[in-house]
C-alpha cells in the first residue's frame, strides 16, 4: 500500500516521504496514529505543496540565521567581575549570564541551553563564545571580562610593623641621626679643656 508519511518514523523515513508498506502496517498502524495518509492524488498535491512551502520556509530561517550570526559576531560583551593575583575569577561568567546579556544586546530571545555553547569563563581577558543559530550556522562572540576597579586584586604585603616578632625590620629613615663627634672633640678630657698638643712646651709663669 502506497502512503505519504505526516511525521517522521524511524526506520522507515521522514514527513512527506512516499512509502509502499504492508497493507496491514498502514491500516492498523501507520494511518490511526496519524502518521501517514493514503497516497491519493489529493493527497500527494497536498503533499508536493507543503514540500515547496517548507523549501521557501527553511531558506527564510536559513537566511536570518546568517544575519543574525553576522551581527552578533560583531557584538562583544564586556563584564566586570572579583578576580585574584592571577586573574582567576572569584565565581564565573555562566552561559546564563552570556544568554540574558546577548538577548539584551541583539533584541531576540536566546536560550542558553539551546544556543550558547561552551562552558563558563573562570578567567580575565578576552574570550570566544559559539553561539549555535541552526545545525548549519554558528557564531563567534566576544567576550571581554575585565577585572573590578580595572586591575586584579594583590594579596597585601606585610609591613615592618606586621612583622612576626623575632625578625629584622628596617631601620627608620625618618629618626635624628646623631653627628659623628669631630677629632677636636673626641680629644677632648672630661674638663672640657682642649688636650695640649704633643710637642707643645707649656708656657712660664
Amino acid at each position: 500500500m502506497k502512503i505519504v508519511l505526516k511525521q517522521d518514523v524511524a526506520e522507515l523515513g521522514s514527513a512527506g516521504d512516499v512509502k509502499n508498506v504492508a497493507t496491514g502496517y498502514a491500516r492498523n498502524y501507520l494511518i490511526p496514529q496519524g502518521l501517514a495518509v493514503k497516497a491519493t492524488a489529493t493527497a500527494l498535491k497536498q503533499t508536493e505543496q507543503l514540500r515547496s512551502a517548507g523549501t521557501r520556509r527553511d531558506e527564510r530561517l536559513a537566511a536570518q540565521a546568517v544575519e543574525l550570526a553576522e551581527r552578533i559576531s560583531a557584538t562583544t560583551l564586556t563584564f566586570e567581575a572579583k578576580a585574584g593575583e592571577k586573574g582567576r575569577l572569584y565565581g564565573s561568567i555562566t552561559t546564563g549570564d552570556i544568554a540574558e546579556a546577548l538577548s539584551k544586546e541583539i533584541g531576540e530571545s536566546l536560550d542558553r541551553r539551546k544556543h550558547i555553547l561552551g562552558d563558563p569563563i573562570r578567567h580575565v581577558g578576552e574570550h570566544v563564545v559559539p553561539v549555535r543559530l541552526s545545525a548549519e550556522v554558528t557564531a563567534e562572540l566576544k567576550v571581554l571580562v575585565n577585572p573590578v576597579g580595572g586591575e586584579a586584586a594583590q594579596e597585601p604585603d606585610m609591613t615592618a610593623e606586621e612583622a612576626p616578632s623575632g625578625e629584622a625590620t628596617e631601620p627608620d629613615a625618618s629618626a635624628p641621626v646623631e653627628p659623628e663627634a669631630t677629632e677636636e672633640e673626641a680629644s677632648s678630657d672630661d674638663s672640657g679643656e682642649p688636650a695640649e698638643s704633643e710637642g707643645e712646651e707649656p708656657q712660664q709663669d
